[in-house]
């Protein structure tokens, strides 16, 4: 095995998908993921703190994008054209050509309460990264975290559609829809 491997990160992520897939997430170590994906157990824990993280690698980088989008959106944006910016900012991370994979992976994370678990953890952060760059744009809670908290059931949403077998739209789209979808549903509420 060489020291250095281009794309280890992905690599180990692919691994270990196709490994859950196969044989059922509990029965795949690390080892198992690492010999797969020619690489090395040292390796895995400099990307990784678990073999659950390796499902929810793309977090970080989703929170940095939702947040980037935010502070990036027009001085007259509101709150949820804000929010919407951000949804059709992740089109990037959630392009066609991600659609199967990540078809896979929601597939691994359905079958095991504990990554269920884990994946409300990682949502609620994503709302919050939410939450914190509308506040620095100056929006006031409560305002703020009920934008975050609409814009985290229309991503909820939009990938629960975007993955579904039937569908070819883009993200953004099936995102921004169901954004859409939720106001119109809030006004409805008074």
């Amino acid at each position: 095995m060489s020291r250095w491997e281009p794309n280890a990160r992905e690599r180990l992520v692919r691994a270990a998908v196709e490994s859950f897939l196969e044989r059922g997430y509990d029965e795949v170590t690390v080892a198992e993921i690492t010999e797969r994906a020619g690489l090395t157990k040292r390796t895995f824990f400099r990307h990784f703190a678990d073999k659950r993280e390796v499902l929810f690698a793309g977090q970080d980088i989703l929170s940095r994008t939702f947040a980037e989008a935010i502070a990036a959106a027009p001085a007259s944006a509101t709150p949820l054209e804000a929010i919407s910016a951000a949804l059709t900012a992740t089109e990037t991370t959630f392009g066609p050509d991600h659609r199967e994979f990540a078809r896979k992976v929601q597939a691994v994370v359905a079958d095991q309460s504990d990554l269920r678990e884990r994946e409300l953890l990682k949502r609620a952060k994503l709302r919050a990264a939410m939450a914190d760059a509308l506040r620095a744009r100056g929006v006031p809670d409560p305002a703020a975290s009920l934008a975050a908290e609409i814009g985290g059931l229309a991503f909820t949403t939009g990938f629960a559609r975007w993955v579904a077998p039937a569908n070819e739209r883009g993200f953004g789209e099936v995102a921004r829809e169901a954004l859409a979808e939720l106001v119109e549903a809030t006004t409805k509420l008074g």
